[in-house]
């Protein structure tokens, strides 16, 4: 089929799926899915799936959906990851985050941003290219993941790995409010502790308060924030203390033990090794004891099982120039007769595991407009559902 025939008939049958796809946008925002608890809406993409006749659909152990069209000998795969939020303060919403509402050609809810409507999307792309047998050569991956809000690209780590799944690339489909994305920072977790001897509050001599052992290291981490590296693309490194936890007997005790929780933004050329030794250097200048360590993630995903993985999430950049980037500007401009943005996230995603540990070339385009992803006006126009979806079915022909 000629290249402006099957844009006519990709444009002409995604938008008589509108309403089919609305409704699954519905439904999915109405099944609470936060990380961990995703298994009713997986069973619900299985379903629409089964409805628009992949060719294989598979559950993996881990939980994550996979979903295939065609058995062409290029692999390539589209990556929505389908766990939410929670809601926070139910109160602060001016509808119910369960509802589905829709009004004025816009879906509400939690998750529409982040990123279920990108599932959406994607299977009606692949629905599409089912009908009309489009992209031969190619088997295509659909990717529903899970616990990406909780540890993001742990379910990749697990897909690569475990399901032997290593396409030549992937589109992340996370909310760019459909511009074209080439990568973001990396990021870490870590904890620095120090330990004192504790002692009734009254006489505080007769201990070594914790608390104060660290205090001097906080003030060393905002100082080091100021001088991280830039990167003319990606932006500065960042750190910052989020959190801090006491170990004491009592409120009337002088703590044992405390604890800070640092959240490390890698820039480009930045890894953990750099990273981890610069907090190492600013206890060693402040001149306390204390201990700095990357903390691991261990919980169970929602059938159970435990996939252990260091809370580090590397750095990726695809070159603007790399051919998956040129051949999604050739996408766009073919598909909306415009310039397309690109740009990067300024969140991570599951290119941190993809491309970051794995080298595998990602390339980001999703509805939505990340501004309202984990909001309380979690949000996507129907209009982006559509432009995303004919995107996603075009761009196989496209690289």
């Amino acid at each position: 089929m000629e290249r402006a025939e099957m844009i006519k008939q990709i444009k002409e049958r995604l938008d008589n799926y509108q309403d089919d796809m609305i409704n699954f946008m519905r439904d999915m925002i109405r099944i609470p899915s936060e990380s961990c608890q995703e298994r009713e809406v997986v069973q619900r993409i299985k379903e629409e799936m089964e409805q628009l006749g992949f060719d294989e659909i598979r559950i993996d152990p881990m939980g994550n959906i996979l979903g295939r069209v065609g058995s062409g000998d290029r692999v390539i795969a589209y990556d929505a990851h389908i766990d939410t939020v929670g809601v926070g303060n139910p109160d602060e919403w001016d509808w119910d985050p369960f509802a589905g509402k829709f009004e004025d050609g816009i879906i509400y809810g939690r998750g529409a941003t982040d990123q279920e409507a990108a599932m959406v999307s994607m299977l009606y792309a692949g629905k599409v290219i089912k009908d009309l047998n489009l992209h031969q050569e190619f088997s295509l991956y659909f990717v529903g993941s899970i616990q990406e809000e909780d540890c993001d690209g742990l379910c990749w780590q697990y897909i690569i790995n475990e399901d032997d799944l290593e396409p030549e690339m992937v589109v992340v489909t996370e909310p760019t409010n459909l511009n074209i994305y080439r990568g973001h920072r990396g990021r870490m977790e870590m904890e620095v502790t120090t330990e004192g001897v504790s002692c009734h509050g009254s006489a505080p001599h007769r201990g070594e308060n914790s608390l104060y052992k660290i205090a001097p290291i906080i003030s060393g981490i905002e100082r080091l924030n100021k001088i991280l590296k830039k990167d003319d693309f990606l932006g500065k490194g960042t750190i910052t203390v989020t959190h801090i936890y006491n170990d004491t007997p009592s409120l009337c005790a002088v703590p044992n033990k405390s604890t800070i929780h640092l959240d490390r933004r890698l820039t480009a050329g930045e890894d953990k090794e750099l990273a981890l030794q610069q907090v190492e250097e600013v206890i060693e200048e402040v001149g306390v004891d204390a201990k700095v360590e990357i903390l691991n993630y261990d919980t169970p995903s929602y059938t159970g099982l435990v996939y252990e993985t260091e809370k580090y999430y590397p750095t990726w950049v695809l070159e603007e120039d790399h051919d998956y980037i040129q051949g999604a500007v050739s996408a766009y401009r073919d598909l909306f007769d415009e310039e397309p943005t690109v740009d990067k996230w300024t969140f991570s995603t599951n290119g941190v595991s993809i491309m970051g540990r794995c080298g595998i070339p990602c390339i980001g385009f999703g509805p939505a407009n990340e501004i309202y992803a984990h909001t309380v006006n979690d949000q996507v126009p129907v209009d982006h559902l559509l432009k995303a979806a004919k995107f996603y079915a075009l761009y196989p022909d496209s690289i």
